[in-house]
């Protein structure tokens, strides 16, 4: 069982255990408590966390997405909440409505790695985050509520779809010329209602969700296509080839081998 430690304190090593506790109640004048973060995974937060903030990533708090897209992809989705309670120990979350702007982010994430990794490691990684919040840290807004497959959700996936794709756009939707409708999915789903909303993430943040869960998959063509489209979102090729090493880093911890990957001088020529 793990163990847990107020928001204030500084994180303790703790049970490698896997399981998560529910979240335990607070009252007005209890103090706000989480579980405490595992040592290994703690190391593997803080390093990723100061490997990329050198890095074009490293403003607007996106190390963590790169995290939670990981652990969408991966073999243990309920890691998500240790990065949760990594995170809330943070002294510019120290306040409920700090708190809910921070799962709000995580939780977009989530929604796009849907489109990439399919729902139930995504949905596993929100319910063991949801185990551990504190009832005054629940957001409840919602942001897909009223969504049409219409002419503007169109619109926006495509303006994405050509930043990351540019003079490639239309020939990677001719390889599905026999299979047409993948390419409405990918118009209208995949890059309409995912990966084009811009109401909480931005283009930066999107890609730091999209490059990790797929090359988190160990597949080489679309690590290949987003690799390349991390470049033409403006992430220059050294900061690419550290984001590539953490996360070959991340997935190590849970034991998954990236070897069918392209490399980033690979992709360079194709920039």
């Amino acid at each position: 069982m793990l163990q847990y430690g107020t928001r204030t304190a500084a994180p303790a090593p703790a049970s490698m255990s896997a399981s998560i506790p529910a979240a335990v109640t607070s009252t007005a004048t209890a103090p706000v408590v989480v579980p405490e973060v595992p040592t290994a995974l703690a190391d593997l937060f803080h390093r990723t966390e100061t490997t990329l903030e050198p890095t074009i990533l490293g403003s607007g708090e996106r190390w963590y997405l790169v995290v939670i897209a990981c652990i969408a992809a991966g073999p243990d989705s309920r890691a998500a909440a240790h990065l949760y309670a990594y995170l809330v120990q943070k002294p510019q979350y120290a306040t409920p409505a700090a708190r809910q702007g921070l799962v709000r982010r995580l939780r977009e994430a989530l929604v796009k790695a849907v489109s990439l990794v399919g729902v139930c490691k995504p949905l596993g990684a929100v319910l063991a985050i949801s185990a551990v919040e504190q009832p005054e840290d629940k957001d409840y807004t919602e942001t897909r509520a009223g969504w049409q497959c219409d002419d503007a959700n169109l619109a926006r996936a495509m303006d994405w779809y050509v930043k990351i794709y540019k003079q490639n756009a239309s020939d990677t939707l001719d390889l599905f010329d026999a299979h047409k409708d993948f390419v409405w999915l990918s118009k209208h789903i995949t890059y309409g209602l995912y990966l084009g909303d811009r109401q909480i993430l931005d283009d930066l943040d999107t890609e730091m969700v999209v490059l990790p869960a797929i090359m988190s998959q160990n597949l080489k063509m679309e690590t290949w296509w987003h690799i390349r489209g991390t470049r033409r979102v403006g992430v220059s090729n050294a900061d690419t080839k550290v984001l590539y090493d953490v996360i070959k880093d991340i997935n190590a911890h849970f034991g998954v081998t990236l070897d069918k990957v392209p490399t980033v001088d690979e992709v360079e020529p194709d920039v």
